[in-house]
Formats: structure tokens, sequence, C-alpha cells
């Protein structure tokens, strides 16, 4: 079973590497990179060249967002299962992709998903914060909450009848499109107790207020949007569980 790992980036040349490293040391070894870089102007491209099988896939060009990147990727990729790794995120240990790909030899199982950590900039191994994805169902969406999204894993299938991420959400494209496969799509998905990805601190979403308060806007759009119920009173109870999980770690 192939497996398609699409990594968006820009002038990332501090941590590309070790992200892409994580996918080459994958004792599942039926694994396809498909990086699509949005023109870098940095080192980037020359420090994964060392890195890549004739098989992987890089596409340079500039893009409209982390979400048209990610829809290029898509397109571009030819495994069974689609996964998606940011360029500053790293696969938790070598057997991830084995394990995902033998969950997915159940063929009634559509995606799977698990729980991220978070490290520091400077060490991978420095966990500040552990999270554990909750089920995804309605009910969850409509309080705002989702799994962690480089911690999920698709059928090609699954964006075939969804269609692409809606390049009109800057942060919460992958909460909308979760929203829409929930809601208009039968789908069978498998949670796992087990930790896939390991998240550098301070992603898109989280590195300022105004990016929270932008999240949270489009977090409610994308609920909305999809007929599922919701209201901000139920998005923002949210934040004192988040809290809990720093107390837990």
């Amino acid at each position: 079973m192939k497996v398609s790992v699409i990594t968006a980036t820009y002038n990332r040349a501090e941590t590309i590497v070790r992200a892409l490293s994580s996918v080459k040391r994958q004792s599942h070894k039926d694994t396809e990179l498909v990086v699509v870089d949005g023109a870098s102007t940095d080192n980037t491209l020359k420090l994964i060249s060392p890195l890549l099988s004739p098989s992987d896939i890089v596409y340079s060009s500039p893009d409209d967002g982390i979400y048209d990147a990610l829809n290029k990727g898509v397109e571009l990729a030819s495994g069974d299962i689609i996964a998606f790794l940011h360029s500053d995120d790293l696969y938790y240990d070598e057997n991830v992709l084995a394990f995902v790909t033998d969950v997915f030899s159940d063929k009634s199982i559509d995606v799977v998903y698990g729980n991220v950590v978070f490290c520091t900039v400077k060490d991978e191994h420095d966990i500040v914060r552990k999270y554990k994805s909750v089920l995804l169902n309605l009910s969850n969406l409509s309080w705002g909450k989702m799994p962690s999204h480089p911690a999920i894993f698709c059928r090609r299938e699954v964006f075939e009848r969804v269609g692409k991420f809606k390049l009109d959400y800057k942060i919460a494209a992958d909460y909308e499109f979760l929203c829409r496969l929930a809601k208009n799509f039968n789908f069978k998905s498998e949670y796992c107790n087990k930790t896939f990805v390991k998240m550098q601190v301070g992603g898109a979403s989280r590195i300022s207020l105004r990016n929270t308060l932008l999240l949270n806007r489009e977090v409610y759009r994308a609920i909305k949007s999809n007929d599922i119920y919701t209201n901000y009173f139920m998005i923002l109870a949210k934040y004192p569980s988040k809290i809990l999980e720093f107390l837990r770690l």
C-alpha cells in the first residue's frame, strides 16, 4: 500500500531536512514524498535534493497559500493513502506509516488518525504539550474540536469524493474539509490512541492573538456553512480543556 506524504514548504531551510528525513526513516518503504515549494528563496530546495528518490516529486512555483499548495500536492500524489506533514514537523518514530497502513488493511476504513505531541524549536525531544485527538464526528466538530491535521491519514478516494481544500479559508480549510466530510459523506474512521507526529510549537494558527481570533471565526464559518449547529460559546468552550492538557504534562 503506497503512502504519499505531502509537505508544503516555503523558506524552511532550518527544518525541512528534519521533516523529510523522518519520512525516509520509515520502516514502510512504499512511500512517496511530494514536496510542494512556494518558490523558496533560501536553501530549501538545495538541502532536500540529497534526500529525494527518483520516484519522489518536487514542485516549486508561487502559490496562493498553504492550502493551495496542499491541493497541488493531492493532485500530484499517486499513493493509495494521503498524508500531510508540515515542514516544521516530523513523524514520532520510524514505524508510524507501517502502523497506519496495517490499520488500512481493513478496506472499509476511510480515515485513520492519532495523537500528536508538541516540541520546542531547538530540540525535538523537548516535549512541551501532548494532544490526544478527539473523535472525528459531528458532535465534536460542532464544539470546535477536530483531530490534529498532521495525524490524519485518508484514502485517496476520500479526496475524490469530498473535493479539495477551500482557498477562501486562510487557517481553517482543514477544519472545513472535515466538516464537509462528516456532514455529507458516509465514511468510516479509526482512532488510534498512539502518537503519530511531533509538531513544532508555533504553527500558523498559534503564533498570535490575531491568528487565534481568525481561526475561531473561520471555524465558526466552516461549521455553519455545512449546516452543523454551533455557536461561539461552544467553540470557545474548548479552551479550558486545552489548559488542562498543559497541567497533565
